[in-house]
């Protein structure tokens, strides 16, 4: 029955349409402890058509740098001298002043268990090295989606009313998401830590939508996700699901459940948007 109303799709964060952005007034920090990468890199990004690129080697440095100037994207390779990528992104992350800032991360890593934590702490892309001019330009404007604030146009919803339960064990992820959802004009967000707590608010308030994390503890994504189908409330609400999980095993389970949508981490609002338009509306 479920399957019968909602659509199952996969998305990837560079597949969505991509609106004519101009990169040539972003104002980028770069993070690289290499003397030589940095030339590469903000060689890149100057072909690229960036009118501003500003580079430092550590994490101390981008505090310090933070305290005079704000960019419009932070770009970071994954290990500093003093810190990693991940570690510096949680700092941000907790600051009512940096938490905006997009955070690309440009880096040869591929370890599940090194991106995965970024990827939870809200890293707006990854960069492979080594790279070419066009996987630049297309990581650049998947980041300038964050800095746009255009609310969703939808059939039968008002955005301001619409309620969203935003379920994920990390707070950094979970505050993430809902600055996302804001500016989509979404502003009636609740949270909740696990998908215990999810059912909980289910029992207690009515949604219009739910967004949760896969990799929890006590009771995953999948689990929530046939949680909420079993309830006799539950069979029609759009479930989103946004996770960094790649085993196609588990993730074909969560199709079984009824998931309505699956993007992968990182996402751009765009991604968002565009997954939202197609749930709400049908």
């Amino acid at each position: 029955m479920v399957k019968a109303f909602y659509t199952w799709t996969r998305i990837n964060h560079f597949d969505a349409r991509m609106p004519n952005l101009v990169i040539a007034n972003l104002h980028i920090l770069l993070i690289e402890p290499s003397p030589t990468q940095q030339k590469i890199i903000v060689h890149h990004l100057q072909e690229a058509g960036v009118g501003s690129v500003h580079a430092v080697g550590s994490g101390k440095e981008v505090e310090a740098y933070l305290q005079h100037d704000r960019p419009d994207l932070l770009i970071s390779s994954m290990y500093l001298p003093d810190c990693t990528a991940t570690d510096l992104l949680l700092t941000l992350r907790q600051s009512e002043d940096w938490a905006a800032i997009p955070f690309m991360l440009v880096s040869s890593e591929t370890r599940f268990r090194a991106l995965d934590p970024i990827k939870q702490a809200g890293v707006v892309a990854i960069l492979p090295k080594p790279f070419a001019a066009d996987d630049i330009v297309r990581a650049l404007k998947a980041s300038l989606h964050y800095l746009e604030h255009e609310e969703l146009e939808l059939e039968h919803f008002d955005p301001h009313e619409l309620r969203v339960l935003v379920v994920d064990d990390s707070l950094t992820a979970r505050n993430h998401i809902r600055r996302m959802l804001n500016t989509l004009g979404i502003e009636r967000v609740t949270l909740a830590s696990s998908g215990k707590e999810a059912c909980k608010q289910l029992n207690e308030q009515t949604f219009d939508l739910v967004v949760t994390d896969y990799n929890m503890p006590e009771m995953d994504g999948e689990e929530l996700v046939r949680a909420i189908r079993s309830r006799s409330d539950g069979a029609y609400i759009p479930i989103m699901m946004v996770t960094s999980e790649q085993d196609q095993t588990l993730l074909q389970g969560v199709q079984q459940a009824g998931v309505s949508a699956l993007l992968d981490k990182p996402f751009s609002p765009d991604v968002v948007k565009q997954t939202l338009l197609n749930m709400l509306n049908h």
